[in-house]
């Protein structure tokens, strides 16, 4: 017999669509395979609108709805209008999946968000990185103490399992490091800027591309890799880190002649998040580095992202995936789900 999952979204775009459109596409699948029947009770969008239905709604409709009208304000559902807050008090939901815009800063409002469903005993899966950077050990407690569970596979390499793989299969192996490309908009410019364009004309393409913001700060500086950074060393290095403890430094500094002086040494420029123990304390960086061909990540190229953990007992383990797309990143919002359960 399937368990009854019913969801409640908040923020629907790229990723609240990726996941709907799998949950169309792959619904009988996660019924008859992993005993889980999930249904979507209620959509909250601060510019798409917000309905709700107990009985939840149809998910190819919720699509549909999008693609012909760009919202779901003409959708018909039993409940509509309400807010955020109101949609996590109000739908019946027993997990909240949060995909709400937040503020790395503050990690608001999904902070908030999250806070209120665990404390009123929902389950959370969130893609956003803010609230995990900034407040998860307070999160996690909030959670024990409500007796749920909080996923938060999305929020370091979309829907590539790097965070269930860390955690659920080599935390016994001894991590001893962690090394990561953590972001693929910067890895694409690199590797353009090795192919012969300069930075500037570079990042324009990836901002073409869909890769790049059309503010690329956050990625160019290195601030989304030092946020996924500490979510690392929190999960795995049991520290207690926050954005300021990251020594982070981005890539606009690069230029053409560092690119070739890497490739006369056959070497290529990487950014790369690193977390460690040391006999004093830690290493926290977030840094361009020139790395050796034979070194994991070396070979990592375009948009696509990479971890590797060293380990006492296996040596190097490395994960190489997408880290960031509508349906992959969806899909770590299946993977938090189907996690939950297991765990019920």
């Amino acid at each position: 017999m399937s368990k009854l999952y019913k969801v409640a979204i908040i923020g629907f775009g790229n990723v609240g669509q990726g996941f709907t459109k799998i949950l169309a596409n792959k619904y009988e699948l996660l019924n008859e395979r992993f005993g889980v029947d999930i249904r979507i009770v209620a959509v909250c969008d601060l510019y798409k609108g917000s309905i709700a239905d107990p009985d939840g709604l149809d998910p190819t409709m919720l699509i549909s709805s999008i693609e012909l009208d760009g919202d779901l304000k003409n959708m018909d559902a039993k409940y509509t209008g309400w807010t955020a807050k109101e949609t996590i008090a109000n739908s019946g939901a027993n997990i909240l999946i949060e995909l709400a815009y937040t503020d790395l800063k503050t990690g608001e409002p999904a902070l908030s968000h999250v806070k209120q469903a665990l404390n009123n005993g929902m389950h959370v899966s969130m893609t956003n990185k803010g609230p995990v950077a900034l407040a998860f050990p307070e999160l996690r407690d909030i959670a024990s103490k409500n007796n749920v569970q909080i996923g938060i596979e999305g929020t370091v390499m979309s829907g590539t399992p790097s965070l269930h793989l860390g955690n659920e299969m080599l935390l016994a192996a001894g991590i001893i490091q962690i090394q990561g490309i953590l972001n693929g908009t910067t890895n694409y410019i690199l590797g353009e800027m090795e192919a012969g364009l300069d930075y500037q004309v570079a990042l324009i393409q990836a901002q073409a591309l869909g890769y790049a913001e059309a503010d690329p700060t956050g990625d160019v500086d290195g601030h989304d890799a030092a946020a996924k950074t500490v979510i690392l060393a929190n999960l795995f290095m049991d520290l207690e880190l926050t954005l300021a403890d990251i020594d982070c430094t981005g890539i606009s500094q690069i230029t053409s002649e560092d690119i070739a002086k890497a490739s006369a040494q056959n070497k290529h420029w990487k950014l790369i998040g690193t977390v460690a123990k040391t006999k004093t304390g830690f290493i926290a960086t977030v840094k361009p580095e020139m790395v050796n061909k034979d070194h994991p990540l070396a070979s990592i190229s375009g948009a696509t992202n990479a971890i590797t953990y060293s380990t006492e007992l296996l040596g190097d383990i490395t994960l190489i995936g997408p880290g960031a797309g509508r349906i992959e990143t969806g899909y770590a919002v299946i993977e938090d789900i189907l996690t939950i359960h297991k765990n019920s």
